[in-house]
């Protein structure tokens, strides 16, 4: 059974005319609590607390220790204002973590870097989620901002809990790469999804093309695939300048990994394309199915006409009104021309048949 391709709302546009540097929410995911959730930890020890209010996330100052604080809420735009602040995150920066629409990108500045990505999934109602996340990574401390819970970083959570891969053992540079890979990873799951929509798609043309909704379900699925593309496409650029960064906050040993999560996202956006192609190819090929099945019904039309062309010349020549037609008067002459009829039926009933046209 296809999965049905439900439109997302577009996020709200940002207002206009406002100094820059404001932040403001532009999204559509509104949270009724703030959550903020911080894993403090390095090789001997670790501590995981959830945070009521963001002043508490003020006290992990530990330059010893490795901070992931992850802040879920968007729309608390003072409170992440407040963050920054303490963090002494320019304001550019802190008006992009608000506005969803901000394309994937990396900005470096003198104590942090910024990143901005895109976290895809499908949620319980099959429907596509673009979830807005950015990340400050600084010397010894990775935030995360996201739109609302719910993430794929279950993984990396298990990992600092349980000591288990290089997570406690490595600085905060590696602590933002398993994040983005976690990331990465998950658009391969996203990617085994879509391709089987395609499939199913393929399917159901060979089936059945009389379905109408089959050509809003390649359109819908069209769409789908381009706005994936535009999240994906750009951290392309993202993570080939973490590697080619002279920043200090990435190390080299961390680099070796951030280029192997290059050759992944690669592998994602060439899939992307090639799925793009062939959800242009599934409408060519709806075009093509309904223009044989028209081409099937015109054939039959075409033989029966063709069939009836010597029947109606048969009919309309003694079915004229002329006094000396010798035929008319014979008895039999009914019956023959019938005959007749019926012999130039079966005829061109076996031409065709030796022609293929049947």
């Amino acid at each position: 059974m296809r999965k049905k391709i439900i439109k997302s709302k577009k996020p709200k546009e940002k207002r206009k005319n406002l100094i820059p540097g404001t932040a403001v929410y532009v999204g559509n995911k509104e949270q009724h609590n703030l959550h903020i959730e911080v894993f403090d930890y390095d090789k001997e020890r670790y501590e995981e607390r959830i945070l009521e209010h963001v002043d508490e996330a003020f006290s992990f100052e530990d330059e010893q220790t490795i901070t992931w604080i992850n802040l879920n809420g968007l729309n608390y735009v003072q409170d992440i204002e407040r963050l920054g602040k303490h963090y002494d995150l320019h304001p550019l920066t802190i008006e992009d973590i608000a506005n969803t629409s901000q394309r994937p990108k990396i900005e470096e500045f003198e104590d942090y870097t910024y990143l901005v990505l895109k976290m895809l999934y499908y949620n319980e109602q099959n429907e596509l989620v673009i979830e807005h996340i950015s990340f400050v990574l600084g010397s010894n401390y990775v935030i995360s901002f996201q739109e609302a819970d719910g993430d794929v970083f279950d993984e990396v959570r298990n990992r600092i809990r349980n000591l288990k891969g290089r997570v406690r053992n490595s600085g905060a540079d590696y602590l933002q790469y398993v994040l983005m890979d976690a990331i990465v990873d998950h658009y391969f799951t996203l990617l085994e999804v879509m391709s089987d929509n395609i499939e199913s798609l393929e399917d159901a043309l060979f089936e059945s093309s009389e379905n109408e909704g089959l050509a809003q379900e390649i359109q819908e699925l069209k769409r789908e695939v381009l706005r994936v593309r535009r999240a994906v496409v750009p951290l392309r650029e993202v993570i080939s300048r973490i590697s080619k960064s002279d920043s200090d906050l990435f190390t080299e040993k961390t680099n070796i990994f951030i280029n192997d999560l290059y050759d992944h996202i690669i592998q994602v956006s060439e899939s992307i394309d090639l799925y793009r192609e062939m959800t242009w190819g599934l409408m060519d090929m709806y075009m093509t199915t309904i223009s044989n099945k028209m081409n099937e019904v015109m054939k039959v039309l075409t033989i029966i006409s063709t069939i009836f062309i010597p029947l109606s010349f048969f009919a309309g020549l003694y079915g004229m009104n002329f006094e000396h037609m010798p035929e008319l008067d014979y008895r039999y002459g009914y019956f023959i021309l019938l005959g007749i009829m019926g012999l130039a039926v079966i005829g061109m009933l076996y031409y065709f048949k030796r022609k293929k046209w049947l």
